[in-house]
């Protein structure tokens, strides 16, 4: 078969995020399939950016197939960003045919955060008389109306809500990365049987593979607090607004005199206010490190005690989460306490942790105490049951065959 995947935003091991699309190309390549994967020239989740000669220009990337369309540069969410959409929507509909590169497709994917992109799939699907499949990464526009207070009658959010209908009408099969979401696809025009739930996953070559070590730093830092008999509790991403690290902060003075600190790795929009908070305050139990490489992040994560992960509360939690940074925890076999209220919790169902409630000082405080006093034999029982959890649910080598799977059903129901 031939496996056409628009997204615009997908990367590579070359180029850097987004992966999934990268990782479920390869799998379905191992088995056998041919894969193109159309993406957009500019993304502002690449650590490395795309070099393109012309309009449309092809690489090959591990027997993957990538098409990159020429679109504009961006920065933030205004209107750049807009005009790179409109541009990478509008090229997939002009370049239909050299997308294809004369072959014929057997299923034609849209997989973005986006809806509009169902206009570019549903022109590349038509000439192959190809299955359309619609993969719902975040429900748009129903996010930036909840989470950026943009009006329903908003014309970038009519549109959206347009090409949102449009989809679920015209796919034969939507898969969608959270859990909770058929009841608000039926709501927008989407027959039941469509549905087909996939969450995201890790690769079991790159976690088996990644040794690389981590800087000198962090490791001088981690070995003197373990010689000191302190319990570490760590945090590996994005310091921004939706990771709720300021419970940490009013979490930490409670555990003063408590041998236990916070130690939070990595970069982002909120890191220097969270830093000058602690500082403040100070907070000799919060230490904050740099981000480490990727490869880096399986031996990193070895080496804390526990594992912290706290959402906001927040309405569209309703669906449910599939976050990548707590899939790398369960993977590393580290015990989590987390902080959420959503409609699937993965730490609860696989028993590897505790969930507490979100932006709750005091129970994340309190969870520490309970981590610290277990055992450490029970704590490597409870950090083993969620390595084996996505072991067996949720490597992209069991998610690309569950993928296959799901929209073959398609064609055996014709």
């Amino acid at each position: 078969m031939h496996l056409v995947i628009l997204n615009h935003y997908a990367g590579s091991p070359e180029h850097g995020m987004e992966y999934r699309p990268y990782y479920m190309a390869r799998e379905w390549r191992r088995a056998g399939h041919d894969v193109t994967i159309v993406a957009a020239s500019e993304s502002h989740l690449r650590t490395s950016g795309v070099r393109v000669k012309s309009a449309v220009t092809e690489q090959s990337i591990d027997g993957v197939r990538y098409v990159w369309l020429r679109t504009p540069k961006y920065r933030g969410n205004g209107a750049g960003r807009v005009m790179n959409i409109a541009a990478f929507v509008a090229q997939g509909v002009r370049y239909a045919r050299a997308i294809l590169g004369g072959r014929r497709a057997d299923f034609v994917i849209a997989s973005s955060t986006y809806p509009l992109d169902i206009l570019a799939a549903r022109r590349i699907a038509s000439l192959s008389g190809a299955e359309l499949i619609f993969e719902v990464h975040d429900l748009w526009p129903l996010s930036p109306m909840e989470l950026g207070g943009m009006k329903a009658s908003n014309p970038f959010i009519v549109v959206m809500q347009w090409a949102e209908n449009l989809a679920y009408r015209s796919a034969s099969k939507v898969v969608s990365l959270l859990p909770n979401t058929l009841e608000h696809m039926r709501a927008h025009g989407m027959e039941s049987k469509k549905f087909l739930h996939i969450p995201n996953g890790v690769d079991r070559e790159a976690w088996k593979n990644s040794r690389a070590p981590i800087p000198a730093e962090h490791a001088n830092v981690l070995r003197r607090l373990k010689d000191k008999g302190h319990f570490i509790v760590g945090y590996a991403g994005s310091h921004g607004l939706a990771n709720s690290l300021e419970t940490v902060l009013d979490a930490a003075p409670l555990l003063e005199g408590y041998p236990a600190t916070f130690v939070l790795v990595g970069q982002g929009p909120d890191r220097d206010a969270l830093t000058a908070i602690a500082s403040a305050r100070g907070l000799k139990n919060v230490i904050f490190l740099p981000a480490v490489n990727r490869a880096a992040v399986p031996q990193l994560l070895t080496l804390f005690d526990a594992a912290y992960l706290g959402w906001r509360r927040q309405p569209l939690y309703r669906f449910g989460i599939s976050p990548n940074k707590l899939i790398d925890y369960m993977m590393a076999g580290v015990p989590v306490i987390h902080g959420v209220a959503a409609a699937n919790d993965p730490v609860a169902e696989a028993d590897c942790g505790y969930s507490i409630p979100p932006e709750d000082p005091r129970s994340l405080a309190e969870a520490v105490v309970r981590m610290f006093d277990l055992p450490a034999s029970e704590r490597r029982k409870m950090g083993e049951r969620g390595r084996q959890f996505i072991l067996k649910n949720q490597t992209y080598d069991v998610l690309a065959q569950r993928f296959l799977n799901g929209i073959s059903e398609v064609i055996k129901e014709k």
